[in-house]
């Protein structure tokens, strides 16, 4: 089962690796120590937590771990939240930090990818027209 260091799954948290620790030490997000003494999170732990996160179901613990404010780039490092599968066709959701991304693809694309819920997978977007919109 795929595993994140604390550090990684700050940066797919989009929060500081102190705050992953808050939140571990406080027991809200589930760790355990590697063979190598390292604090890790397991995949679909760390999937269901950036997803309720994300619906706001945790707090980020004020602005200063908040994510900054920036025009989307096109590559969206994040973690497989979900997977649908049809007999041709899938649906793969990934959480990026705040943006929760949705794509569908050929059931094939995931088997060949390897995709499963808690997995690594960067989320790359491509469109003739991009929108930016400030609060």
């Amino acid at each position: 089962m795929r595993t994140y260091t604390i550090g990684r799954a700050a940066a797919l948290l989009g929060v500081s690796p102190d705050t992953v620790r808050r939140w571990a030490d406080a027991g809200r997000l589930t760790t355990r120590r590697d063979d190598h003494g390292r604090r890790v999170v397991e995949g679909p732990v760390l999937a269901a937590f950036c997803v309720d996160l994300a619906r706001g179901d945790g707090d980020g613990e004020g602005t200063e771990d908040e994510p900054a404010r920036t025009s989307a780039r096109n590559a969206f490092p994040g973690i497989v939240t979900a997977i649908t599968l049809g007999d041709v066709v899938a649906q793969v959701e990934i959480q990026a930090g705040p943006h929760r991304l949705v794509s569908l693809v050929t059931r094939e694309a995931v088997e060949e990818l390897g995709l499963e819920v808690g997995a690594e997978a960067t989320a790359r977007v491509k469109a003739t027209n991009v929108h930016i919109d400030r609060p």
